[in-house]
């Protein structure tokens, strides 16, 4: 007799941590920050990495502009081709790569990413980056940032620390990607893989 053993939606076991007035009062914060850090956020440039970062930054950016009355130049950067993990994970489609502007020299580049874990993403983000230019100064911001770094990279803007174990997952979405705004905690039902 054969038993199928069900397959859970690792999302459908989660719960939420963060909420839609959350998302929007963390990402707030962050560009209150930025304007302050920065002393007006006039030679800042916002890239977000691909998908969800490219949301987060957007949003930023009308923040951004809300406050300082200044439209910040927006774009992404994609890290398909430089993570060092293309051997170990499927194909996947390479992204676009949006460079607001002329180029980057001498301008504060702002990173947006939803998740720091390992920092193997960003690192990939520091070599693509270097190959479109030389800026001025790079600095990160991260909706989440969980913990358990592998490489020595620290976020500038920090929208939730949110202390997590390797068993378990923390999935953003974004209304633009998934239709709502949260942030879900939940349990990883397959061996830890680091992204």
């Amino acid at each position: 007799m054969d038993t199928q053993v069900p397959v859970t939606d690792e999302a459908d076991a989660a719960r939420p941590v963060l909420e839609a007035p959350d998302i929007a009062r963390a990402l707030t914060r962050i560009a209150h920050e930025i304007v302050e850090r920065t002393k007006g956020a006039d030679d800042v440039v916002l890239l977000g990495i691909p998908t969800r970062g490219v949301s987060l930054a957007r949003r930023l950016a009308a923040k951004l502009d809300e406050i300082t009355g200044t439209q910040v130049p927006v774009g992404s950067l994609d890290i398909t081709m430089y993570r060092d993990d293309l051997r170990m994970k499927p194909a996947r489609a390479i992204g676009r790569t949006e460079i607001p502007g002329d180029d980057l020299e001498g301008r504060l580049v702002v990173l947006v990413d939803d998740v720091l874990f390992s920092g193997r993403t960003i690192r990939a983000a520091l070599d693509a980056l270097g190959d479109l230019g030389r800026p001025r100064a790079v600095q990160l911001a991260v909706l989440v940032d969980r913990g358990h770094r592998e490489l020595p990279i620290r976020a500038d803007y920090v929208g939730k620390n949110l202390p997590t174990s390797l068993r378990e997952t923390v999935k953003v979405q974004v209304q633009e990607e998934d239709g709502r705004d949260a942030v879900l905690l939940g349990q990883r039902t397959s061996p830890a893989g680091l992204h």
